[in-house]
């Protein structure tokens, strides 16, 4: 029972935390802006970026709860802080301010911080730590993106 509160707590703060960034990116994907950009040749066709971050944080919710049932001190709840500021404000800083170069240094720390929860969280997870991996994967993908972009734009 325990578990499933947590699951349900990490569930309503991580979507919570993407529709704040779908508000901040201010029709981010949709906008001209973005549409004539020299995009990568192995971007995903937008449908799935909705399919691939609902699937995500379903996964990133089970971790959490399953850590944090585990481990919660101070830097675990400092390092899920950073981790959902850097998630939130990557989507304002790429799509709103269109600020290519600060999206990628932004999205490289980020992806540097669910590096560091599997690093320092292997060892109490196990196996479990495949739950986050969907989040770190598509971190590699989407960081390569945002690279294309500031290099070739």
């Amino acid at each position: 029972m325990k578990l499933l509160k947590s699951i349900s707590i990490f569930l309503i703060i991580n979507f919570g935390a993407l529709a704040l960034g779908v508000i901040l990116m201010n029709n981010g994907p949709l906008t001209t802006w973005y549409t004539n950009l020299n995009k990568a040749p192995w971007s995903p066709p937008n449908w799935m970026f909705g399919f691939a971050w609902t699937l995500i944080m379903i996964c990133y919710s089970i971790y959490l709860a399953y850590l944090f049932n585990e481990v919660s001190n101070l830097k675990l709840k400092i390092l899920y802080i950073i981790q959902l500021v850097l998630n939130v404000s990557w989507s304002y800083v790429f799509f709103n301010l269109h600020l290519i170069s600060a999206g990628l240094i932004v999205i490289i720390a980020l992806t540097f911080v669910v590096v560091l929860f599997l690093i320092l969280y292997f060892k109490t997870l196990k196996l479990k730590s495949v739950l986050i991996l969907p989040y770190l994967l598509w971190l590699c993908i989407a960081t390569s993106l945002n690279a294309y972009i500031y290099f070739n734009n």
